[in-house]
């Protein structure tokens, strides 16, 4: 089994615009929550830049962003504590491929992270446990490894040259289900669900920009396969470099990454 990908916040934030967006389309489609203060769960928190956006929708919330890079959860320190609403933000290490919730949550949120989570799908029942009668279950992931950002690190990662060192690195093109898989599973689950997908056309700018933005997620399990053997690091870059350099050329006013995104939001019965 590949280790899992370590984290370089710093590289992530580098594009915190286009990342932190989705997160405010997803929250906007959130209903009101049953309980005041809230208590909030953001799973996946990352640098906890996106997580301070629950703290600006529920001033008064209780809000515990869970993330299991130490990398990520060191740059968290400037967020935490009191909110200015009056509300407490918090945050702590757990990782979502065991994460089962010791407490009742009204919004339990995810920006960009279950990708990551094999089997994700058999924790949401748990996860749908753990909601206060009214509370909502609110994801987002992205949706495109049949992108070329993603297709094309596929083929040269199993190419004769990498297989033996990349094999099962990357994450499997069934890593984000179909849109009705979710619909069906927490309907079937007695939620009112709402499910949709969103193309962002992503304006990129500087050098290699489409290079830039995969070296803050999709690279990472690549560059730590690779970490000791910085020859064959910088080697897969560039190789990776130069086919996305065809797919996604330099226009004058920047390099445009189409990115699809899915999103779940399901309100437990009250």
């Amino acid at each position: 089994m590949a280790a899992a990908p370590t984290w370089d916040p710093d590289q992530y934030l580098r594009h915190a615009g286009h990342r932190a967006r989705p997160f405010a389309d997803l929250l906007a489609r959130v209903p009101a929550l049953p309980t005041e203060p809230a208590r909030i769960a953001d799973l996946g928190c990352g640098p906890g830049n996106v997580t301070v956006q629950l703290a600006d929708r529920w001033p008064t919330a209780h809000i515990t962003g869970y993330d299991n890079s130490a990398a990520m959860l060191a740059k968290t320190g400037e967020y935490a504590g009191a909110t200015p609403g009056g509300g407490r933000l918090d945050f702590a290490h757990a990782d979502l491929t065991d994460w089962a919730p010791t407490e009742t949550y009204d919004l339990i949120a995810s920006n960009a992270a279950l990708q990551w989570v094999p089997g994700h799908l058999e924790a949401l029942p748990g996860w749908l446990d753990a909601l206060t009668p009214g509370g909502t279950l609110a994801v987002q992931m992205p949706d495109n490894t049949d992108a070329p950002l993603h297709a094309l690190m596929r083929d040269l990662a199993g190419s004769a040259a990498w297989k033996t060192r990349l094999d099962g690195a990357l994450r499997a093109t069934d890593s984000v289900h179909d849109p009705l898989v979710y619909l069906d599973r927490l309907a079937a689950l007695g939620c009112a669900t709402d499910v949709w997908q969103t193309t962002y056309l992503q304006l990129l700018t500087g050098p290699d920009a489409v290079l830039d933005w995969a070296k803050g997620t999709g690279l990472r399990p690549v560059l730590t396969a690779l970490a000791d053997d910085p020859e064959a690091r910088d080697g897969f870059l560039t190789a990776y470099r130069d086919l996305l350099r065809d797919a996604y050329p330099e226009q004058p006013y920047g390099t445009v990454l189409p990115f699809r995104r899915l999103f779940v939001v399901a309100r437990k019965e009250g």
